[in-house]
């Protein structure tokens, strides 16, 4: 196990510089000078000159790339001018809010989920199984801001239950903190939970007309203990997939919905980085949100060899 988790660390170093390269480049190739945007077309030219030398847009590009390449790997992404502050204390601000509410949305996500996902698949073909699945599409193709919005005017201006929007740290109390968040992860998790539950039926159907299952029906071994300890188990590594691949998009893609519940994550500062274009700002966060992506998928792997042995064996054998 440890030289399979060595192996797959390993193999992130490539994928993680192709990753800030692109986002380098993508930066880089924005039409527009920095310097103008962010100091107006008004300013004089020895400000401007003055900015881009600050910014080290003077230098060329690959010796750009080098010392920004090499501020990442120490921990430095650069300086906003804007908010006077480095990158990584302006994402390290806004981060606690985006893993809480993604957290909460992908808890929600599963424990809906898992549970529809079974009994759909143990009741294939029944009224249960398409209604649930009606729901599942319904869950995918509504928008969650749309649904945030929905849920706004229910709870919060009608039923007064809970608060419209806003934010409240970890440290003003757990039951705080959650009543905040419940609303917007709400909105987040029952998308994520129509595509889990989805996969989970789809995974079930494939591991319930094993040979295995029949045997142990035939063995005479009880109904919860054939779907939750041996179908589901083996069943779980494309559900865990979509698990993890939901999780990261929660982290990166919650943007919409912080906006509409005004709450202080990285989607708010990456939409006030675009606005106010500060670029310094937007490039280390993509960089940090590919990180969580490529770090989220080595998890994964990392839970595949847990549950399914197999897996490290033949990453052995190879």
């Amino acid at each position: 196990m440890p030289r399979y988790i060595c192996k797959r660390i390993l193999s992130l170093i490539p994928v993680l510089a192709v990753v800030a390269l692109i986002d380098f480049i993508i930066i880089h190739l924005t039409p527009g000078d920095p310097a103008v945007i962010m100091l107006g077309s008004d300013a004089s030219e020895v400000d401007l000159a003055k900015l881009r030398e600050q910014l080290g847009l003077t230098l060329p590009i690959y010796v750009q790339f080098s010392y920004w390449l090499l501020g990442a790997v120490q921990g430095d992404l650069g300086r906003s001018i804007f908010m006077d502050m480095p990158v990584t204390q302006a994402i390290w601000q806004h981060l606690g809010p985006t893993v809480s509410l993604a957290l909460l949305a992908e808890i929600i996500a599963i424990l809906f989920a898992l549970p529809l996902g079974v009994m759909a698949a143990t009741r294939r073909g029944s009224w249960i199984d398409q209604l649930l699945m009606v729901i599942g599409l319904l869950g995918i193709s509504i928008p969650s801001f749309w649904l945030g919005l929905n849920f706004i005017l229910l709870f919060a201006v009608k039923l007064n239950w809970l608060p419209a929007a806003g934010y409240q740290p970890l440290s003003s109390g757990l039951l705080n903190h959650i009543k905040y968040l419940l609303l917007p992860a709400l909105s987040l998790g029952i998308m994520q939970a129509a595509l889990i539950a989805r996969m989970t039926r789809a995974s079930m159907l494939e591991v319930l007309s094993e040979n295995y299952i029949r045997t142990a029906q035939a063995k005479g071994l009880k109904r919860q203990v054939i779907i939750y300890k041996h179908a589901l188990r083996n069943a779980f590594i494309p559900i865990l997939t979509v698990i993890g691949l939901t999780f990261a998009t929660l982290i990166g893609g919650a943007v919409v919905t912080e906006m509409v519940f005004n709450i202080p994550g990285i989607g708010k500062l990456v939409v006030n980085s675009v606005l106010r274009r500060d670029y310094v700002v937007i490039q280390g966060t993509i960089l940090m949100i590919a990180t969580a992506y490529v770090f989220i998928n080595l998890l994964i792997d990392i839970l595949y060899a847990y549950i399914d042995p197999r897996v490290r064996f033949d990453d052995q054998a190879r």
